[in-house]
């Protein structure tokens, strides 16, 4: 019968598939369009005869081998490392510090510096980086790779703070007093008791610093012009772009792999990263 509960729960499941399996197509398109992009000849992208989404001329690694051996892709790939890694050592301890401060120490206003921080990273960077282009080059470190470690954190801290001040937020303050009874100070709190406990809010917190360092594209494309000091995503954009000529192949190869690092991140610790995510949304 149509109208059983069977029949129902079953055509209750279909339409879910059906919809979950719309957003899996429309979200995996772009990948798959970069690899396809990737692996055809010069001569079969630019002829846009037949059908574009499959390989009709044969597959060729031409493009990957061209990007590491006619660019500077090594050389961005180990800025962006450069780069990423103090990023996130960086902002990690701002915002574990700031976080507990925030939650914990009870102080006037704190509430309200709290939604302050968080409404910080909702200004977005194009408003930000003429400012911030002023600052550095005040510091001294325009065209140089080190001063995307003073521009990136200014938007990775206020999120990473937001984002743990709800998952502290949610640490029983019974684990203080007893901390407290037995003479440890805050910083043996934070270290021993906290960190712990959050360690599915601070991974959240570190795959967001590390997406956001590792794809920033903005302010590396105003603040740095040398290749030398490029790192990954504008550097491969630039060298493979030069004025009205696109190299396509080069570009979703290069954008492939570049985007292979956060991928596997979020791959592996991705039930971290939800439960992260929704503790500090929902106890915040």
């Amino acid at each position: 019968m149509i109208g059983s509960p069977r029949a129902r729960r079953t055509a209750t499941l279909l339409v879910c598939y059906g919809i979950v399996g719309a957003f899996m197509v429309f979200f995996l398109f772009p990948p798959y369009w970069m690899a396809l992009t990737s692996l055809k000849t010069n001569q079969e992208i630019e002829s846009l005869e037949g059908i574009p989404l499959i390989i009709q001329q044969g597959a060729t690694l031409k493009h990957y081998r061209d990007l590491f051996t006619k660019t500077d892709f090594l050389v961005y790939l180990k800025n962006s490392v450069l780069v990423t890694v103090p990023t996130v050592l960086v902002s990690m301890v701002i915002s574990v510090m700031a976080a507990y401060a925030l939650s914990r120490l009870g102080f006037l206003g704190a509430g309200v510096i709290g939604t302050g921080v968080f409404l910080v990273y909702l200004v977005p960077d194009s408003l930000l980086f003429i400012p911030l282009f002023k600052v550095i080059g005040g510091l001294g470190l325009l065209n140089s790779k080190w001063s995307l470690l003073v521009v990136y954190p200014t938007a990775i801290v206020p999120f990473c703070t937001w984002l743990l001040i709800g998952y502290f937020a949610s640490i029983p303050r019974e684990l203080d007093e007893a901390a407290l009874v037995d003479g440890a100070n805050h910083f043996q709190m934070l270290v021993r008791i906290f960190l712990p406990v959050a360690v599915p809010g601070l991974i959240a917190a570190t795959i967001f610093a590390f997406t956001v360092s590792w794809s920033g594209f903005l302010y590396p494309l105003a603040f740095i012009y040398s290749s030398s000091e490029q790192v990954l995503t504008a550097g491969t954009v630039t060298s493979l772009i030069k004025g009205d000529v696109y190299h396509w192949g080069g570009l979703m190869a290069g954008a492939l792999l570049a985007s292979l690092p956060p991928v596997l991140l979020y791959a592996f610790l991705m039930d971290y990263y939800i439960s992260g995510l929704t503790a500090g949304s929902t106890k915040a």
